[in-house]
């Protein structure tokens, strides 16, 4: 019997139906109370159709759904993938494992390999990535691989690195008219390719391979259309903040009778030197040391005996009553999940079209 107490969480939205969950995941909801699997069942279909629009949303009940039936491994797996997608890194990684573990299921080891950069763990990723790569992964998941890869390269500022993962993931001395339509594979790869070209300072080039992504990319599938609107209206807005600020400098200075000349304005609006060494990519930089992690860290061991122990009730699976921790850790944003990954409760190409929310 459910504890209702502990088994709190947001109000189920009207339009969520468990019967939109694909088949396999109502069959593993079979094996919970007829009320409560049907309770466990709308906060997952809540999950699924808020994940796009609402990912923090989407993770309540997702974690509502954990607090009726942790030990059932669709629900960990919608925990870990909402989790990701809000950018609780730590959680999606934690929810992840124990899916994996349960399931036996790979198929996040991109995804997780990526919460490890994202905690700040560029070498924890990159031994996951290697460790992937020998399975000889399909070609989708080797795309998301590299693409891990590459930029736990840039965070540890191994930009030549980087470079050559994504131009070896390409083809080998890639030209950006060779980026063809319906390949998201390959236009993800070159959407990151031209991203660290502007990090290595090479607009020009980085601007010409833009260009070929959405000239190949009609539906805007890796987002760089909305990126250069954001980027357009952003400088216009500067544009006109610049003119605006330049315009009351030279009516303060007709006002006060100082001389001002073009010059003056120019020196007036003159930054200080630069500092090199705060001139950085935004990458993290942390060692194993630093981290408090030796070099035979295991992200799968560490959690392990936890979980173990939830499934033996032994200790409560984490929930709403969970504590916040005192100093959370720095995160950066998280990479769109796989196209095969972007569902929550089935194996990789079964997975279902979540109905939007109607209000």
């Amino acid at each position: 019997m459910v504890d209702e107490r502990r088994a709190s969480g947001p109000p189920i939205p009207e339009w969520a139906d468990p019967q939109q969950l694909d088949a396999p995941v109502r069959r593993a909801l079979r094996g919970l109370e007829s009320r409560n699997a049907g309770v466990v069942g709308q906060h997952l279909a809540a999950a699924g159709g808020l994940l796009d629009e609402d990912p923090a949303a989407a993770l309540l009940h997702a974690q509502a759904a954990r607090e009726r039936a942790s030990r059932i491994a669709v629900v960990r797996e919608a925990v870990g993938v909402a989790a990701y997608h809000s950018g609780d890194f730590a959680e999606a990684a934690r929810e992840l494992r124990a899916y994996r573990r349960m399931s036996g299921d790979d198929s996040y080891r991109a995804v997780l390999a990526d919460c490890e950069r994202a905690l700040g763990r560029p070498d924890v990723a990159l031994r996951l990535v290697g460790e992937a790569l020998t399975d000889g992964p399909a070609a989708e998941e080797v795309v998301e691989l590299r693409l891990v890869e590459a930029g736990a390269r840039q965070d540890l500022g191994e930009l030549p690195a980087a470079a050559l993962v994504l131009e070896a993931a390409l083809g080998g001395r890639p030209t950006p008219d060779q980026l063809t339509s319906g390949d998201l594979g390959q236009l993800r790869l070159a959407t990151a390719y031209a991203d660290l070209l502007v990090a290595r300072g090479d607009e020009q080039q980085a601007h010409i391979w833009f260009e070929a992504v959405m000239a190949a990319d009609l539906d805007d599938e890796t987002g760089v259309a909305a990126r250069f609107d954001d980027v357009d209206i952003e400088d216009d807005a500067e544009d006109d903040a610049e003119a605006d600020a330049e315009a009351d400098l030279a009516g303060h200075d007709l006002g006060q009778g100082v001389p001002g000349s073009d010059d003056d304005v120019e020196d007036d609006h003159s930054a200080a030197p630069a500092d090199p060494d705060a001139a950085g990519d935004g990458s993290v930089d942390v060692s194993a040391e630093e981290a408090g992690i030796g070099a035979d860290y295991d992200p799968d061991e560490q959690d392990v005996e936890d979980e173990v122990a939830e499934l033996l009730g032994e200790i409560p699976s984490p929930g709403f009553s969970d504590g916040q921790t005192a100093e959370p850790v720095t995160q950066v944003p998280p990479r769109p999940l796989p196209a095969d990954q972007s569902g929550l409760f089935a194996a990789p190409g079964e997975r279902p079209q979540h109905d939007a929310p109607t209000d």
